[in-house]
Formats: C-alpha cells, sequence, structure tokens
C-alpha cells in the first residue's frame, strides 16, 4: 500500500489545480462570448402558434357541418316541408253532388246611352 498525504495536503493540491483550471478558462472567454446573441431569424409561425386558430377554424367548421346536417337531413325537425306544386286558376271546391245545376239568368243586353244635348 501506499501512503495517502495528509488531509491538508489533499485540500490544498485540488484547490491549487482548480484554480489553475478556472484561470485557464477565463483567459478563453473574450468580449465577444460575453455580447448578447442576435435574435432568432427564420420561421415566426411555429406549431404551437398556429394551434389555437387552427382549433377556432376546426370548430367552426364542425358548426357549420352540424347546422347542415340538421337542416338538410330528411325527417328532421329543421328539415323544409315541401310545397305543394302550383294549379292553374279556377275553383278550387268541386261542386256537391247533391246540388242542382241552376240556370243562368240571361244578362239584359248592352245598350248605349247618348248624351243629352
Amino acid at each position: 500500500m501506499t501512503p495517502r498525504p495528509p488531509t491538508e495536503d489533499r485540500h490544498a493540491t485540488t484547490e491549487t489545480r482548480l484554480r489553475a483550471a478556472l484561470t485557464a478558462r477565463a483567459a478563453q472567454i473574450t468580449h465577444h462570448d460575453l455580447r448578447r446573441e442576435d435574435p432568432p431569424q427564420g420561421r415566426g409561425w411555429t406549431v404551437r402558434a398556429l394551434r389555437g386558430p387552427g382549433l377556432a377554424a376546426l370548430a367552426a367548421a364542425a358548426a357549420v357541418a352540424a347546422v347542415c346536417l340538421l337542416y338538410l337531413f330528411p325527417g328532421s325537425p329543421l328539415a323544409p316541408t315541401p310545397v305543394q306544386p302550383a294549379r292553374p286558376p279556377g275553383i278550387s271546391d268541386p261542386a256537391p253532388p247533391d246540388a242542382t245545376p241552376t240556370t243562368p239568368v240571361p244578362a239584359s243586353t248592352p245598350r248605349v246611352v247618348k248624351p243629352s244635348e
């Protein structure tokens, strides 16, 4: 076995080595290393930034689709009822079957009235 150095010598050796390493590292750092970085350049829109508007657009499209399906689906309460086709003008109520036809009253003959002078 090798004899160990005293504890105070080990601490002094470690401190000396640590000071030398920190001094060497400090010599490598310049003022260019300490200045601020340039702002990032590139795409401004990220997935996180597009998530909110994307979800809003998806919700709006789902709402429009739901309204269209409810309105256009047959048998739904909002479905439009069909309208009867147009009929030619005429009598809408048929004559009762037991009614006797009446003879038309002859109209008086038209005459021209001359204004008096």
